[in-house]
């Protein structure tokens, strides 16, 4: 059976080394997770070279048994070498500096040899490896500000003896391109690195090979794996080789090859999930039959689609860095030729005025072995915002190691199958520019989320459009590789097992019916369970209280009496005033009315069975509800008086507002997950404005903050700038109409986000009413994978599984048996407040009316945890250490502070405790620290 690939389970050496490490350099989680990997492998101690008594078997055996859920089998070479598989995006680069860093300072390494695959990556990584660069990637690493590692170059290895005296104890990475070193040795020739250099009295290569402590570092091997210059290389036999690669098998006559020395593997789903990248999307018409059209028209087609999808994207560019003080990026098109005289073909068409009315005429580049230097310095040069390219023509995809941030849009023209088209399209484009995704929660009208177009990179293909969303949802599609499988075994993914997480005083009362394995599973024989046998944990629920049917129908009934009567806040303020003698006497009032004259006993009760006693049944369930249940108002936020805004007349900067006339209705799919979005539709009733700047105004006053009487002015001043700047482009009153049509939402956006820094504003106050006393806790459904149903709440998920993939039970003090958790931080928080709190609880959505603002959407939050103690009530958030301070989290927090503090007022009329919110970075939390000390650090 195939072992799928997740995040191994491993023995840390080292840790405060990797945790210094990995803060210093702002690692991701799969960076850090590959440093773990590095000290599990080697926190005690290296390899021996292979002609110093290397016993390759033994080396072998022992990685397989620290990682025996990876798909590692040999080293593939006769020296220990590790293939670290990272997705493109994700920073293979930073994770080799973290490499070197952890080598050096825990084993004293000083020698380590890079390869890159072409010209490209080798200048790319001597820039980086310079301390100079604003991406060194030693930046924050305290041993190397004083004392820099020396950068030995192809170039210049020859100029000077490395071995000399003066250089002794420096940090020494020689860079080398494998592209030069394969011309080098065609036909059988010596390399130039293994010829005799005078400065060092041998050659290059001999001094390498001498070297006790060599490391052979290999970016983007899979290029070059089996060339002939990596077999010269391979006679350097280091002490230690280290792979970096996004595509971890070779292209053979017979298909790839995967490495069999792996030990990490996160591919490209895996990096879409976590967010590390674009989300790409394939594009298309609505309705589009590209039966009839030339060629030609085809081409023409996807390039002004590709074009109006540029201008779009670039207009939200420049509304978040308005409205979010970020950093402008221009973004670029990227049109792929299939040949040289196509590229210069399809150049002369887009700078003339055959194109979009000689629009792009200087913002267009074509790159190939034809272009002057001139072009290649401006395609180096396409992030900078002053920089006009809008368009680049290139014949092939660019290379790795071109690492731009700002590609949206990919017009792929040259034939290939539909594989090929993802997988090269994809990869160049899919960097943040950010270093996350924005997600600024965009809605259609009719509330639906949508994907926002700053974190979309766009691939236009008409004409493949069915192809590609096939081919990506190919069980082996590079975008369904959350968790990649051994190739040479049978077997199949783990899949999810729903159950249901309801307050544990439902089941105490009777309330929900056990539940039910909705599936069989697999056993370790590969017989199956039957459906009829759930996978249960070890420690089994508490039976009902209640155990005749009679005894329970008054529970019901009494339960949700409770619920009921809490909507009346004087009577009913808490939880706790259920006990109360009126309250009492009313809900037993509400149960009587509500129950049959005669409860019938069952057969197997008999004829004799007592009639329930319904006073004792109610007192029973209200204890059990307040034992079992933290005390919750419903607060609503309620506006006092009206924050009336006065807009005033200014200049629009319409620089970047670029729109082009529409043609029809485009079509773009998300390739992760199939999410569908039509994009410049046409409304379907008539438009009646004949006035362009009513089109204009109608538009703005779409948005609720503006108001026409007020405004009616100012709007106008605004609307005839927008006229006049479409009619100074060239366009005439219908396609004037037709682009403010389309882009009536965008456009209105982008207007008022510069109408927001020219207003006078009058002052709101916002009230929380408290609606009900306390709330029910919410029941949910969680998922678990096969295996990861957990009593242990100790134990950290068993080898194979991740933590976001597994459900704990065995908790003492959590008023849910089934708990579910996103980050092992949480899990011992939990373990914290299940010795510290009276009580504690995961809250579910809708738990909490609690919504907060980011730009013009606004969205429900939940808090982590909500924990109750013999003093106060505690809402606490888990962040990871480095987004504590960013302004979502703040968001979050200003309203639950603001709840908290309408909670606190509201009990302090019947004495109830307190209540109190933090935040608890994620590298604070420890099983040894208190639930006091961690709900003061923040």
């Amino acid at each position: 059976m195939t072992t799928p690939l997740t995040k191994p389970q491993l023995t840390a050496n080292n840790p405060k080394l990797v945790k210094m490490l990995s803060d210093r350099l702002s690692l991701r989680a799969p960076q850090r997770e590959a440093v773990e990997i590095l000290d599990a492998l080697f926190g005690k101690v290296l390899p021996p070279k292979a002609d110093e008594g290397l016993d390759a078997e033994a080396w072998v055996a022992r990685i397989k048994e620290a990682l025996p859920e990876t798909q590692f089998r040999e080293f593939e070479r006769e020296f220990v070498s590790l293939a670290f598989a990272l997705a493109t995006g994700v920073g293979k680069t930073r994770l080799m500096g973290a490499m070197i860093a952890y080598l050096h300072m825990l084993h004293g390494v000083k020698h380590f040899f890079v390869l890159a695959p072409n010209l490209t990556i080798y200048n790319k990584l001597i820039q980086d490896f310079s301390s100079d660069s604003p991406k060194y990637v030693f930046k924050g690493i305290q041993e190397f500000v004083t004392d820099p590692p020396i950068i030995i170059t192809g170039e210049d290895y020859t100029q000077r003896d490395w071995a000399a005296n003066t250089l002794f104890g420096r940090v020494q990475i020689s860079i080398f391109n494998i592209s030069k070193i394969n011309s080098e040795v065609r036909g059988g020739r010596e390399p130039r690195i293994r010829k005799m250099q005078e400065a060092l009295g041998t050659s290059y290569f001999e001094y390498l090979k001498n070297l006790p402590d060599l490391v052979l570092l290999m970016d983007e091997s899979h290029r070059y794996r089996a060339s002939a210059g990596v077999r010269a290389i391979n006679e350097l036999r280091p002490r230690l080789g280290l792979e970096l690669t996004a595509t971890p098998y070779v292209e053979t006559s017979k298909g790839p090859v995967a490495f069999r020395n792996i030990v990490q593997d996160y591919p490209l789903g895996r990096a879409i999930a976590d967010k590390y990248v674009k989300i790409p999307a394939v594009v298309t018409r609505k309705d589009f039959n590209p039966a009839g059209l030339s060629p030609e028209d085809l081409e023409h087609i996807k390039l002004s689609d590709g074009v109006r999808l540029h201008e779009s994207v670039k207009v939200d560019l420049d509304h978040y860095a308005r409205e979010s003080g970020e950093k402008y990026v221009k973004p670029f098109m990227l049109v792929i030729a299939r040949d040289t005289t196509h590229a210069k073909e399809l150049y002369d068409l887009m700078v003339s005025t055959r194109f979009m009315e000689g629009r792009y005429a200087g913002k267009v580049i074509q790159v190939d072995h034809t272009s002057e230097d001139l072009m290649i310095e401006r395609l180096l040069k396409v992030e900078d915002p002053n920089e006009p390219t809008e368009i680049v023509i290139h014949v092939n995809m660019l290379k790795e190691g071109w690492d731009v941030t700002n590609l949206y849009t990919i017009v792929p023209l040259r034939a290939a199958n539909a594989r090929v088209l993802i997988e090269q399209s994809i990869g160049r484009g899919l960097r943040l520019p950010y270093g996350k995704r924005v997600d600024r929660r965009l809605k259609d009208e009719r509330g639906q989320p949508l994907t926002d177009p700053i974190d979309r990179l766009n691939i236009v293909a008409h004409d493949r459009f069915q192809e590609i969303i096939e081919e990506a949802n190919r069980d082996d599609s590079l975008l369904k590789l959350v968790d990649r499988v051994l190739l040479e075994e049978d077997g199949q993914l783990p899949t999810n097992v729903p159950v249901l997480a309801a307050p544990g005083v439902r089941g105490l009362l009777g309330l929900d019916a056990p539940r039910v394995n909705p599936a069989s599973e697999p056993t370790t024989e590969g017989t199956e369970t039957p459906a009829s046998t759930p996978e249960v944990p070890a420690t089994p629920a508490p039976p009902p209280v209640f155990t005749t049917p009679a005894e329970q129908t008054v529970a019901r009934v009494a339960y949700q009496a409770m619920q009921d009567i809490s909507r009346d806040v004087r009577a009913v303020p808490s939880v706790q005033a259920l006990q109360h003698p009126e309250v009492q006497q009313r809900l037993i009032e509400r149960v009587q009315a509500k129950l049959p004259t005669v409860i019938q006993p069952t057969l197997l009760e008999g004829a004799t069975a007592p009639a329930p006693d319904v006073a004792k049944i109610v007192a029973q369930t209200a204890n059990l509800l307040i034992d079992r249940t933290i005390s919750i108002p419903r607060i609503l936020v309620v506006p006092e008086g009206e924050a009336e805004r006065e807009f005033l007349p200014f200049t629009l900067d319409l620089s970047k507002i670029n729109y082009q006339p529409p043609d029809r209705t485009m079509v773009v799919q998300n390739l992760n997950d199939n999410k569908q979005e039509w994009i410049n539709a046409f409304p379907g009733s008539q438009i009646e404005e004949k006035n362009l700047a009513d089109l204009v105004v109608k538009g703005l006053l779409s948005i609720q903050e503006i108001s026409y009487d007020e405004n009616a002015d100012t709007l106008y001043h605004l609307a005839d700038q927008v006229v006049a700047h479409f009619e100074a482009k060239g366009h005439n009153s219908e396609t004037i109409r037709d682009i403010l049509v389309v882009n009536e939402r965008q456009l209105s956006a982008a207007i008022f986000t510069q109408m927001e820094g020219h207003q006078t504003r009058g002052e709101v106050r916002y009230l929380h009413e408290v609606r009900q006393g306390f709330t029910e806790l919410r029941t949910s459904t969680l998922n678990y994978t096969h295996g990861g149903l957990l009593d242990n709440p100790q134990a950290r998920p068993p080898q194979g599984l991740r933590i976001e993939s597994c459900v704990y039970t065995g908790f003492q003090k959590s008023l849910y048996p089934q708990v579910k958790f996103q980050s092992d931080a949480e899990r011992i928080l939990a373990l914290v407040l299940d010795r510290d709190a009276v009580k504690w609880f995961r809250p579910v959505k809708g738990q909490f009316l609690m919504t907060y603002r980011m730009g013009h959407q606004i969205s429900e939050y939940q808090p982590d945890f909500v924990a109750e103690t013999d003093t106060e009530i505690l809402m606490l958030e888990v962040k990871a250490a480095n987004e504590v301070d960013d302004d979502e989290v703040q968001e979050k927090a200003k309203v639950a502070r603001e709840w908290c503090e309408a909670a606190s007022e509201h009990v302090k009329r019947y004495g109830g405790k307190p209540w109190r919110y933090s935040i608890i970075p994620h590298n604070e939390i420890a099983q040894n620290h208190s639930l006091g000390h961690l709900a003061q650090l923040k």
